[in-house]
């Protein structure tokens, strides 16, 4: 009899190990290393990085999405491109909406504990664009007193406020296309955030970006928190794209003509956890 219920227990077992590359209830896994398809966030108004077209995505963040899916072995007709703006990036990864995010999604500590980061795919800078006759503002230290766009998820007002105790006067706005909108209307005086999200705006506005970086911002691919398979997966993505010239390609096929100072080494990974 004992022998009976062990062969049993090997048996249910077996049955549990077979079944967990798909999920017990027959879906797909949670790490994205074994994903058929993939659904990717981006964002739709950052032009250069993810901007929507006629119905189409288009941008850095978008060709660095499909390159990676296709080292995960995922193709372009398998991949889904999803809206995902600052403010739901870290619900959309933890409810499945998407499973991963290539969105100017900057490393922090804190969103480390909440997400698992592949990469950085990038490490851009953070500056500041103002409109083209505000010549009083020439760097960060010159936001005292000025408003700036306070974004809806995103960090980039607190590296002024916060980190460097600037007393700027932040006015809130869903998307950085938004905070444009509001620059050109006059009811701010300055957008800060990272150079190459500033360089896709500044083309034919009136604007300017008064070069005068302050931080290095990390993008990070984004996901589930835990799925440090697909996040190693995903870094050996990233060093490929680097050394077969992929890289280089993409930014200055995006910001070639930007005149921003672009990097083309690998970046220093933050390691999965």
């Amino acid at each position: 009899m004992r022998a009976t219920r062990t062969a049993a227990a090997v048996g249910v077992l077996t049955v549990l190990a077979g079944t967990s590359a798909c999920g017990l209830d027959g879906s797909e896994p949670h790490t994205v290393a074994r994903k058929h398809s993939l659904v990717i966030g981006v964002k739709e108004d950052q032009p250069m990085l993810g901007f929507k077209r006629g119905g189409t995505y288009e941008g850095f963040d978008v060709d660095v999405a499909l390159y990676v899916a296709g080292r995960l072995g995922v193709p372009r007709d398998r991949v889904r491109f999803r809206t995902t703006n600052s403010s739901v990036r870290e619900s959309a990864l933890a409810s499945g909406a998407v499973d991963m995010i290539f969105a100017t999604y900057s490393i922090t500590a804190k969103r480390k504990t909440q997400v698992t980061f592949g990469g950085p795919y990038y490490v851009a800078h953070q500056d500041t664009l103002v409109r083209a006759d505000a010549t009083s503002i020439g760097n960060v230290r010159d936001l005292k007193g000025k408003r700036i766009c306070e974004v809806t998820g995103s960090n980039s007002w607190r590296r002024v406020v916060e980190e460097r105790r600037i007393a700027a006067r932040p006015v809130t706005a869903p998307t950085y296309g938004a905070c444009m909108d509001d620059l050109a209307a006059g009811k701010l005086d300055a957008v800060s955030t990272d150079d190459l999200i500033l360089a896709g705006f500044a083309a034919g506005r009136g604007v300017r970006i008064v070069n005068a970086p302050f931080t290095d911002e990390k993008y990070g691919v984004g996901l589930k928190k835990g799925d440090l398979e697909g996040c190693e997966l995903v870094n050996r993505a990233i060093t490929r794209m680097y050394q077969d010239g992929t890289a280089a390609r993409l930014l200055d096929k995006w910001f070639g003509k930007s005149g921003l100072k672009l990097t083309t080494s690998v970046p220093q990974f933050e390691g999965c956890s």
